[in-house]
């Protein structure tokens, strides 16, 4: 099912402190999720200040699951 999620660095931007370093995380329902499938800097570089999942949150329409406490994705197609 595709649904819009926000999309970032789990430790940098949703607080999320179970990995060390920067990995990617969504943000679904609330709830912040570590990423499988695809790594923080497929999409850019993650410290870049205007659009680095370090710095920012972005929307992405995502398709995926949840299985033990992580997004398990198949696609990622970020919105903005």
């Amino acid at each position: 099912m595709k649904q819009i999620v926000a999309i970032s660095c789990g430790q940098c931007m949703f607080d999320l402190n179970s990995k060390k370093g920067c990995s990617l995380a969504v943000r679904v329902d609330n709830q912040a999720y570590f990423v499988e499938g695809f790594e923080i800097d497929d999409f850019g570089d993650a410290h870049d200040e205007h659009t680095g999942f370090c710095n920012v949150i972005r929307k992405a329409e995502v398709v995926g699951e949840l299985v033990n406490d992580k997004f398990i994705a198949s696609s990622i197609q970020l919105v903005e």
